[in-house]
Order: structure tokens, then sequence, then C-alpha cells
């Protein structure tokens, strides 16, 4: 944090005392307060209020603002005096300016103070990448291999973070990451065919955000690709067809005519080298540098009228390799692992021999290491163009060799004298990016002991790139959930603690995380680190209070525990001891589990009173606890012991009350729990007898079924009514009825009154059922008065019996 510097000016007035106002200091990331720390993205706009100065005066005084800057320097922000509004004024750039110095002042009338603060400009993606080295120009051979690089493009942006990185994109073949220009593999360049290429690249940025939205921001350049002729192409004939005359009066020796050729690679055209190979018969010559044909005999000696020659024409390089020269050094650079059967087009070797027939054979030899090249063709017949050819791709690997060296052998097969030409053949080789960045190890494991300071040193990580140049220079970087504590050194791989962290083994003590190692082009690989934060003896060993209380039966003990919160053993084994108790040499403890006993001379209480005069039999007992950490920490407690004899009670409940003498609330609450639960069953019982006496009280009908037993069937006469016989209707009566009816008669008895004929009784083969009677029983209470029920609501009652027997009775018969 830098340090602000503060100016007050005093003025004392007798009588009492004037105090200078102060700004509020609220830190960094607070919008109002003294501007300290603060910090502002360069993109925010002219106008927007960005903070508010904020401060008091002790006697309450109103305070007015202000705010100056250097001499020399833009006025940045303006303030409002009276609020501390301070708004943008300037357009900031970070990347030319990325902090201002400004002077903010506050002020009671009297008492001014000066606070010198320092603003800090963050960066937004505003700037594009750019270029290095315009414009672009790169000479290439036309022989170059397939997926070579021929130019690294460069590129810069001034943004920080991901807006600073920059990424390249080509219509053809480019790294991304380092911008290296390659042949697309398959493809390859042409001379003869196209001269020049242009090329267009972009470089794009990580993008990031601008004015509130994300942007990524691009530039694009042009790459002049000039194809450099190499020897490539065969010798190509001038004017052709050749027509030549002999004349009677020709004489050996005479030119007949002249063939002509040229290089068919113009940059730097080669020695043309000419011969006949058939139709001659001997009769005809040519001058193998001038390509001049002339007549070796008299024409009357020519045997044809027309002569057919054939003749060959072939370039020669300025390094030969003939049978009578000297020994010639051919010298090619290369890529290191080209494919398996290319030619090496850099090579342009002819081998000859001017004799003629079996004499011009040799055969062609290529001495070096093993199966790595190979030469075509191997046998030879006067001359031949030399090819090399690779056969071994990984064997050509510029980390084993910078160069290789060959022995090219031309050496006659049927000839006594076995005649012989050597060259060397040196290739140096170039080297490419084909190996990733290897650690030494597959992982790492690293040890640091809590409570460290941030900063500290925790693992140095090594990878190796065997490649040269950028290629071969390693960047480290880790990630992964557990690695938000730690940094890692880009070059060096020393692997740190933050600023910021703070280890504690009892939080958390495994970490793992993973760093990577990668080179210039994004090539890498991995290693897992894994640390352990050893445990420190940073915790005492805490009883969970400091006074306790026992109850203590003879002959049993009574235990102690505390707790020490060190991860670790020995931080946290604890072991007990007596440090005092009166009076003394009555107790033991055990040093492991914190049991406390009597000595085992005291079996009763007798010899407990015999030591002591105190009735209650209550001792006070100072037990330490201590680590076996280093240092040892320790801790103590004193402990009340209570010691009584054994009672006559046995079971649970007698346990439970011996314990709640240590604990009379823990006695006291079942006891509440007890009588809560005995009132809330009392009440639960008094109001279900409520409910069910007072649904006993109300007028309800008892109701039970009476079955008839089955009567006999009845039979059924007719008789006339009131004697006459010529009535067209009658009635039905029982044997019963006219029975009662004669019974009953006097000479007073009147007919019976007219009724409706009564239904048929059921077939005989239907089973007779038993009709359903309801009867009904009423029970009355006597009101307060002592009257009973009224009377219109029991002949309502009887009225609905009656009724409910009727419909019984009516469904019987239906």
């Amino acid at each position: 944090m830098r340090k602000c510097s503060l100016w007050a000016n005093f003025l004392s007035f007798s009588g009492q005392s004037d105090f200078a106002p102060y700004f509020y200091d609220n830190g960094a990331g607070s919008s109002n307060g003294n501007l300290g720390l603060f910090s502002i993205s360069e993109d925010t706009s002219v106008g927007t209020h960005v903070y508010t100065l904020n401060g008091s005066d002790p006697e309450g005084e109103p305070v007015t603002y202000g705010m100056t800057f250097d001499k020399g320097s833009k006025d940045y922000f303006s303030v409002e005096p009276k609020s501390g509004n301070v708004t943008l004024i300037q357009t900031l750039d970070r990347e030319v300016r990325d902090e201002i110095v400004a002077f903010v002042t506050i002020t009671d009338g009297r008492n001014k103070v000066v606070e010198n603060v320092r603003v800090f400009i963050t960066d937004a993606n505003d700037e594009k990448p750019e270029f290095l080295n315009l414009p672009l120009v790169v000479d290439v051979p036309e022989d170059a291999a397939s997926g070579s690089s021929i130019y690294r493009v460069q590129a810069v942006d001034r943004d920080l973070g991901s807006g600073g990185s920059v990424t390249y994109y080509l219509q053809f073949t480019i790294d991304g990451h380092s911008g290296a220009l390659r042949i697309r593999s398959g493809e390859s360049l042409d001379y003869e065919v196209s001269r020049t290429h242009f090329v267009t690249v972009v470089a794009k940025d990580g993008g990031g955000k601008y004015h509130g939205k994300y942007q990524v921001m691009t530039s694009t350049a042009i790459i002049t690709i000039n194809v450099l002729d190499t020897q490539d192409s065969p010798p190509v004939f001038v004017a052709t067809p050749y027509f030549g005359f002999v004349y009677e009066v020709s004489v050996p020796g005479s030119e007949i005519f002249t063939v002509s050729a040229k290089d068919g690679d113009q940059n730097n055209p080669n020695t043309m080298h000419y011969s006949i190979l058939s139709g001659s018969d001997g009769f005809f010559s040519i001058n193998s540098t001038s390509g001049c044909i002339s007549l070796t005999s008299f024409p009357v000696q020519l045997r044809n009228e027309l002569y057919e020659l054939q003749v060959k024409v072939v370039y020669i390089y300025d390094m030969n390799i003939t049978k009578n020269g000297p020994q010639n050094r051919f010298e090619l650079s290369m890529y290191e692992h080209p494919p398996e059967g290319e030619i090496l087009r850099g090579l342009k070797i002819t081998v000859n021999d001017s004799d003629q027939g079996a004499n011009a054979k040799f055969r062609l030899l290529l001495v070096g290491p093993s199966r790595v090249l190979r030469v075509v063709p191997q046998t030879v017949l006067n001359e031949a163009q030399v090819t090399i050819i690779v056969e071994n791709s990984s064997a050509i690997d510029y980390e084993k060799y910078q160069f290789l060296t060959f022995k090219l052998l031309a050496v006659e097969i049927n000839t006594p004298e076995r005649f012989s030409a050597t060259a060397e053949i040196v290739i140096n080789l170039l080297d490419t990016n084909d190996n990733i960045p290897k650690f030494s190890s597959e992982f790492y494991i690293a040890r640091i002991p809590e409570n460290s300071p941030g900063g500290s040193n925790l693992v140095s990580v090594t990878a190796t790139d065997p490649d040269s140049g950028l290629w071969g220079e390693v960047k480290y970087s880790i990630y992964g959930s557990g690695a938000d504590l730690f940094l890692i050194h880009a070059t060096s791989g020393i692997i740190y603690t933050q600023p910021w962290a703070s280890l504690d083994a009892e939080v958390k003590s495994k970490y793992n995380f993973y760093v990577k190692a990668e080179d210039t082009e994004g090539k890498y690989s991995l290693a897992e680190v894994f640390v352990t934060v050893l445990d420190q003896n940073d915790h005492p060993p805490e009883f969970n209070q400091n006074y306790l209380e026992k109850t203590m039966i003879i002959g049993a003990p009574v235990k102690i525990e505390a707790v020490d919160e060190d991860a670790e053993e020995p931080n946290n084994l604890i072991e007990y001891s007596i440090m005092k108790a009166d009076p003394d040499n009555i107790f033991d403890i055990n040093t492991s589990t914190g049991e406390i006993k009597l000595k085992p001379y005291i079996k009763s209480m007798e010899i407990v009173q015999n030591i002591t005069k105190q009735k209650d039999c209550r001792w006070s007992v100072v037990v330490q606890a201590r680590d076996r950490g280093s240092p040892s920490f320790s801790t103590t407690a004193v402990v009340k012991i209570d010691i009584t004899e054994a009672n006559g009670l046995k079971g649970p409940m007698a346990a439970f009350l011996m314990q709640s003498r240590d604990n009379p609330m823990k006695a006291l609450g079942l006891a509440i729990s007890i009588i809560t639960v005995i009132v809330l069953v009392t009440v639960m019982i008094s109001t279900i007898m409520y409910f069910r006496n007072t649904k006993s009280n109300r007028i309800t009908p008892a109701r039970h079924i009476i079955r008839r037993r089955p009567k006999e069937p009845r039979r059924w006469t007719f008789r006339p009514w009131f004697g006459r016989s010529d009535l067209s209707f009658g009635k039905f009566f029982t044997d019963d009825e006219t029975r009662d009816s004669t019974n009953n008669s006097s000479p007073r008895a009147k007919p019976p009154a007219p009724s409706a004929p009564v239904l048929p009784p059921p077939p005989p083969s239907e089973r007779l059922r038993s009709v359903p009677t309801v009867s009904g029983s009423l029970r009355s209470g006597q009101n307060k008065d002592g009257s009973g029920i009224s009377s219109a609501l029991v002949s309502e009652l009887k009225m609905r019996i009656e009724q409910k027997i009727n419909e019984a009775n009516q469904g019987y018969y239906y």
C-alpha cells in the first residue's frame, strides 16, 4: 500500500479548540472516501460519476471538497465542492498512462487537509494486435520440404490478460500460438508455376470487455512469399526439330548443324553437355559443349540418304563426380524427419564415364549411417543423374545429429583397373518442433509446514524440451481444483504459495493439482503435484470447562477428557496428571484415558472420613492435560469430586440417579418430561369421556329387529256381500274372519263397512319371509325445572315409528 502524505493547517482561537476535518478511509473497492487505491477502467465514458469524496469535521462544521493535479498534467477529474461527487472529464488510456496522481482536499473554511492519492487505470480490450517487421516479405526455395517452417509471424497486443494474448489464423497452415508459417502438408512450391504468393494473416486477441460488452480485436497483414528457383527442371532443346545437309564437297570435320538446349531452371543455369545416343553409325560426332554436329567421314562413304540422330543433353553441375576428377563435396540443408521415400531435391549429382561400351559401366555405392539413405540407380552405363532417397526418417533426427556425412562411390565393374571416384555428401539438419516438453518425473511430492508465510517455496519442477531455439523454451503453469492457494514461476518452475495463503493442517492437509509444461507452439505435457501440509503443534489441549464436578462411587473411577485440535500425532496425544489434591495421595489418574480413581487401600467411607475432617467428603483436584508435541502445550482444570458409597438401588433408574448427581439439571429435565406426559394423557382421557357423555345424553331410537314366526297358509272363501248373489263384485274372507264375525254377531250387529279387497296370498312355492319390525323406546332426561320432554316431540317420534312399521309390512307383500 502506498503511503499518503498529509498536510494540515491548524488555527487556534482563544477559548475553544478547532480541529481539522478529515476524510473517511474506506479502502480499495469503495466508491466513497478519500479516493485512496481507487481504480477505474480505461473505457469509462467522459461525464461519468465515478466516485464521491466523503469526510467530516469534528465540530460538525460543513465541509467542501476539491481536487488538483501536478503541473503539466491533465485534469482528469472534476469535483463538486459540496457533494464531493467526482466526474471523469478526460478520456483514459491505460496504454499511455496507467495511473493518475491527484491531490484531494477537504476544508471547513478554516482548516484545510490535502491528501496525495493515486488512481489506477485498469485495462479494457481496446487495442488491436499489431504486426512486427512490416512489410512481411519471405524468400523460400521452391524445393522446401512439405510441412517445413518458412517464417514466423509476430504480432503484439498492448492489452493485458486475455485481451493481450494473440493467436494467428491463415488460409494456409500457421501455428496459432507461435505464428510459425509452414508449407501445407502434401503441397510443394514450384518456381516455374508461380514465383510469388501473397498470404493474408489474421492476428486475433483473446477477447475482453470494452464498454461493458465482450469483444475480440483482430488485425491483418499480407505476407509476400517469393519462390526461389532451384535445380529441379531438366534442360530443354530450343527450336526443335533440327535439320542438316551433307554436300558432296563436304570433307570430314565439316559442321552440319548445331543443337541448342537451355536449363529448365533459369535462376542459376548450368552448363549443357551434349552427346549422340544413336543413329550416327560412326559418320557423325557432336561437340559436347557447343552442340555442333560434324561429319567424320567423306560423303561417298555414307550408306544412307537420311540419317536420324538422337541427341541427349544433360546439364553439368559445378561439382562433378568423374572417374578422372578429384574428390568433390556436396552439401545440403534439410529439415529433420523428412517423409520416407522423399527425394533429396537439393542434391544435383551427375556421374559419367567417357569410356565406351563395357568400360563405361560402373556401380554407385552410398557409404554412411546404415539404412538411412539409398542411392538410385545402383548400376550406370556411361552417365546417370544420381538420386538420393530417404529410407529411414526417424534416424534423421536433429537432436541426435546436427549433420550427416555420406560417401558416394562410383566403381567400375568390368575393367581390370577398377577405376573409381568418390564424392562427399554432407547433410546439415535443421530443427523442427518435433518434441514435447517432458517432466523429470510423472509426479512430485511436496511437504510444507502449516502456518508458513505467504510466498513460501514449495517444490521445483523441471521439464526439458530437446528442440532448439524458441521451440525448446518451456513455460510452466498450474491448474486443478487444488491449485487455488499456489503459484508457479513461468520459467523456473518453482511452485510457491499465494501471498495471502494460510495453510492449516486442521482444515485441510492434502492438496493435489497439475503442472503444465508448454513450448511456444502449444505442445505440452503434464505432471501431478501432491502437497502435504505438515501439522505443527499450534493448539493446546482444552477441557470443555475449567471447573468440573464429578461424583465418585467408592471402587468406580470418574473420567475427565480434554481435546487437542491438532491434526496429527503426537501433537494431539494428551497425557493427564494430578497437579494438586488436598489432602494429597488420595487419587490416582490414568495418564492416557484421564480416569481418576481412589487409591487401592480406600475401600469404604469410614476410611475416607478418617482421612478428612470434612463431613461432605468433597475434594478439589487440579488436573493437567499436556500434549506430546514439540513444543508441548498444557492446560489445567479444577475437578470437584464428591465421594459416596454404592446404594442398594439397582437397575437403570439407580444408575441414572447416580449419574444425575453430577448433573442435577438432567434429573430435573427428566422429571419435568414425565409430569408433562402424565398431564397430557389425563387431558386426553378427560376430553374423550366428555365427548362420550355428551353423545349419550341425546334422544335416539333404540333399534332392534323382531322376527315373526311363519304362519300356516290361510284358506280363502268367497261369500256374497249382504246376501246378494247378483252383485258383480264380492269380497274374499278367511275362515278366521268368518268365525270372528259369527262369534261377535248380535241382534244389533251391523254389517262391516265396505273396504277394498285384500290381495291374495303369495304362491305356495314361494318361501315365507319374516317381516322386520321396528320398535322404539324413549329415554328422557329431566330439565333443570323438572319438567318432561315436550309432548309434541313424543308424538312426532311415535308417528315416524308407525310409518316405518307400515312401510316394512307393505314391503313384505310386494
